[in-house]
């Protein structure tokens, strides 16, 4: 500061000094204020009043006529025209320097856009536009039969709450070296800890040994929505597969009962926003697993939002659409395979169950899928039962609190609720038990 403030001082002395004669004389005149410099770090463009570099003018070819170009001279010569030569063809093809076909010349180029959701789609509207977008009716909670599977004692770990609460420390504690650790470390070790406490029951269950845990698979269902072409397609979560199905949750009365349902429009935005457009597709129906597969059906989809930024990070509402989404497109995927592309209402229902986590706050997610008939709103709808924002714990206390050398608020887990993880192994002995 004193570098900062020396010169207007040191003129402010002067003009003490030897300033003019009269009632002023002897007092300190402030330097008027000037505005800062403007740096790199402070401002971004050019300052203002800077006139904008005009662009080169494209000088067109005159019929008739031949331009003196400056290509003999083999340096830039400002009064005359700039050559035009030809793209250069190295004579091999180079995977990074070469443009690649136009959209238009690929074998799978359709006239048809079709909107894509992939692992990476923020739903504006969450949870309601992918109600619309899967003709699906939401009922809030847990379905009763597995709020059943939650009632009952024996279904229950010994000493569930402590080596839960373990799970969570060894996540979010023991497994790093770090004060604090990050998203992307501590999420993938929690949700691992947790099914690896709910693969404890095999010894009570012995058809959950019939399971098995699934990553890096790409699924992909196609369906229509009104006028447009739909799919669900690429990555998602860890897949829970079984040998056996899930049996349906609702009843053919409550299923019945769905054509009275209407779907919450969302006007004036457009059901497709934040859907990638695409016109190099292809109309597919793949599970991700060939067939003969011993675990063809889908049990439980497990999402993990670990993301450091904020602004990549899925929100609660957008975390639940993408689950419900990947849910119907596993479903309808099987769906499709089972009893071919007609739109019809099925027979016998698919069930597709989701779980989501960011590390502390957990979604829980039942789907059915009842018809593949999608195109128009009426009719019978799909059924989902959503129970949202479940929190396991409040925080984390990794350093103790103290107060005067004595310890106030002791380092562990604050505000544990045992509710949450009896949903989570619910869920998973759900076609088990």
């Amino acid at each position: 500061m004193a570098a900062l403030w020396g010169p207007v001082r040191s003129a402010a002395g002067a003009l003490r000094a030897w300033g003019p004669p009269g009632p002023h004389r002897g007092k300190t005149v402030h330097a008027p204020r000037r505005p800062l410099p403007r740096t790199p770090w402070t401002v971004r463009g050019p300052p203002p009043g800077t006139p904008l570099k005009e662009k080169r003018p494209v000088q067109e070819q005159i019929p008739g006529l031949e331009q003196v170009t400056y290509a003999g001279k083999q340096h830039f010569v400002p009064w005359l025209s700039r050559p035009q030569f030809p793209p250069w063809d190295r004579g091999w093809h180079h995977p990074r320097h070469s443009p690649g076909p136009r959209y238009e010349e690929m074998p799978l180029y359709k006239e048809r856009v079709c909107y894509v959701c992939h692992q990476r789609c923020k739903m504006l509207e969450g949870v309601k536009q992918a109600l619309w977008l899967t003709k699906t009716k939401l009922i809030e909670g847990l379905p009763p039969k597995v709020l059943s599977i939650i009632d009952e004692p024996a279904n229950q770990l010994e000493n569930q709450d402590e080596r839960v609460q373990n799970a969570v420390s060894h996540a979010r504690v023991w497994h790093n070296t770090e004060l604090i650790p990050e998203r992307e470390s501590y999420c993938p070790v929690l949700l691992e800890d947790l099914i690896h406490l709910c693969r404890t029951m095999a010894s009570k269950y012995p058809s959950l040994c019939k399971r098995v845990l699934a990553r890096d698979y790409r699924v992909a269902a196609t369906w229509e929505r009104g006028s447009s072409l739909l799919q669900v397609r690429g990555l998602n979560g860890i897949l829970l597969n079984a040998m056996n199905p899930l049996q349906p949750v609702a009843s053919n009365d409550e299923i019945l009962a769905t054509e009275n349902h209407t779907l919450e429009p969302f006007f004036p935005i457009f059901p497709t926003i934040d859907l990638q457009e695409v016109n190099v597709y292809e109309e597919r129906n793949d599970t991700g697993f060939r067939e003969g597969y011993p675990y063809p059906h889908a049990h439980t989809l497990f999402f993990v939002e670990s993301a450091n930024l904020r602004p990549t990070r899925f929100r609660p509402e957008q975390l639940r659409a993408k689950m419900l989404m990947f849910a119907f497109g596993n479903a309808l995927a099987k769906a499709k395979i089972l009893y071919g592309n007609d739109p019809k209402v099925l027979e016998h229902p698919v069930v597709v169950q989701s779980i989501g986590t960011e590390g502390r706050i957990f979604q829980f997610m039942v789907f059915q899928l009842n018809t593949t008939d999608l195109v128009s709103s009426d009719g019978v709808k799909n059924l989902v039962w959503i129970d949202s924002d479940q929190y396991m714990y409040d925080y984390i206390r990794y350093r103790p609190g103290l107060y005067k050398k004595v310890v106030k608020l002791p380092p562990g887990i604050y505000g544990y609720r045992p509710d949450v993880f009896k949903k989570f192994l619910a869920l998973y002995l759900h076609g088990a038990v």
